[in-house]
């Protein structure tokens, strides 16, 4: 038995088909209206709208074929199932019954089983229909949010880009100020090593945030359904938390929220690196903590420490003990260390060549940075050494000479060295020097009066 009470129609010119059929489908809980014509069903089908419609083809004044194509012509009236059921059973009849819009037809003398089985299937497939037409609206509403939303993201990711642009740009007119013919190949190494050490960061949090934004969709969708007053232990909301895993959902969205924050934490000492490196120290001598400043240049440089394809991590050893503040001109040592260890990155690069990813690893390429308080000096010491190629003794003669270089066609100045030397001895009274052993290895040696 029917339980849903779809109305159905019957249009059909002969009294007993009309009382055969109404009487099956009423049996079966169908609520069920007769007309003996077209013309006079129209009117009623256009305000009530039935579920479905059995339709005779042969009929005075208006046969099936053309109240169908009414029935199709109007949009109040498009959607309904119309089951042509007629005596006629040709090939033709039956091809035109469905080119003017019939989804069925069923000869007569027919079964009551037939036709109750068409019925139902047919009422079946519009009821389908109907929810696939609701869930796709549904999907575009909710499509239409996330992209909202996601427009937002993006305005939102524009802006800090934006910002970091603007940032990059007082970052480059800072350098300015270093020594115009070494200026290119610090501010390179700096723009790669900030881009590599913001990407990280900028993109799991733009990862998370489509995440983030796909949990709380779903926390929007399960309150809406509490504002329309349905019960938390009804079925409708207990399937809606099981589609979408609240459980699950509220144990990841706090760690997507966490790991962003780290993020933007993690930009944060980032950009507190690039404000240590690149101080603006032209004036008078200041306070500094050298180790900051090695480990903002160790930061930029980080990029150039990492693993390749060729060789695994170079290794940087740190011995820091403990030094005051040195007063010294912080923007200018920091460029002193970033030539020194970008050196040793080159050396040791130089010293893989032929060698296997094996090899490398067994005799690892490292870096070694040791800092100290020199006993009877009192002055500061740091050293920074590599395992690398090493230096002739004609070479490392030469090293701090001007435009001096043992790189190839553009990928050394020849004046980071004697810029070095400069700020070192001319700027600060202190002393630097170099020890070196083909085959061995590098290691510079700054001293730094602390007045």
């Amino acid at each position: 038995m029917n339980s849903t009470q779809e109305q159905i129609i019957i249009i059909d010119d002969t009294p007993a088909n009309l009382h055969v059929l109404s009487s099956l489908l009423k049996e079966n809980g169908y609520l069920v209206r007769a007309f003996p014509s077209g013309k006079l069903a129209l009117t009623f089908i256009e305000k009530f709208s039935p579920s479905l419609i059995l339709l005779d083809i042969k009929m005075p004044n208006m046969d099936g074929y053309e109240v169908c194509q009414h029935l199709k012509a109007n949009e109040l009236t498009y959607d309904i199932p119309v089951i042509f059921i007629s005596a006629l059973d040709e090939v033709m009849d039956k091809l035109k019954a469905f080119t003017v819009g019939g989804v069925d037809y069923i000869t007569k003398p027919f079964q009551a089983e037939e036709v109750l089985a068409r019925i139902s299937t047919h009422l079946e497939l519009t009821r389908l229909q109907k929810l696939l037409k609701q869930e796709n609206y549904m999907q575009a509403q909710q499509l239409a949010e996330q992209n909202k939303q996601l427009q937002q993201v993006n305005q939102e990711l524009e802006t800090a880009n934006q910002e970091l642009n603007k940032k990059y740009d007082e970052l480059k007119q800072a350098q300015l100020t270093i020594i115009q013919s070494e200026k290119m190949a610090t501010l390179g190494n700096l723009v790669a090593g900030v881009a590599h050490e913001i990407n990280n960061p900028v993109g799991f949090i733009s990862g998370n945030l489509d995440y983030a934004t796909e949990y709380i969709q779903y926390l929007i969708d399960l309150l809406e359904l509490y504002q329309q007053g349905i019960d938390w232990n009804s079925q409708t909301t207990q399937e809606k938390i099981e589609e979408i895993e609240l459980d699950y959902l509220l144990t990841d969205l706090p760690g997507l929220i966490d790991s962003m924050k780290e993020g933007t934490k993690r930009i944060a000492e980032i950009s507190k690196s690039m404000r240590t490196f690149s101080r603006d120290d032209t004036i008078a001598k200041v306070a500094f903590n050298i180790h900051d400043g090695i480990d903002s240049t160790l930061l930029i440089l980080r990029h150039r420490l990492k693993p390749n394809e060729k060789r695994p991590e170079i290794e940087v050893v740190k011995n820091y003990g403990k030094l005051p503040p040195v007063y010294c001109y912080p923007g200018q040592l920091n460029q002193v260390f970033m030539n020194l260890i970008a050196n040793s990155i080159d050396a040791l690069e130089e010293s893989n060549f032929g060698k296997t990813f094996a090899e490398i690893k067994a005799a690892p390429n490292q870096i070694t940075i040791t800092t100290e308080i020199d006993s009877k000096t009192q002055q500061a010491i740091i050293r920074i050494g590599d395992n690398g190629i090493g230096m002739s003794e004609e070479v490392k003669n030469k090293i701090f000479c001007h435009l001096f270089t043992t790189k190839g066609v553009g990928k050394g100045t020849g004046l980071g060295l004697s810029i070095s030397l400069q700020i070192v001895e001319e700027k600060h009274g202190g002393k630097i020097t170099c020890t070196s052993e083909l085959g061995t290895g590098t290691e510079f040696t700054i001293s730094l009066p602390n007045n």
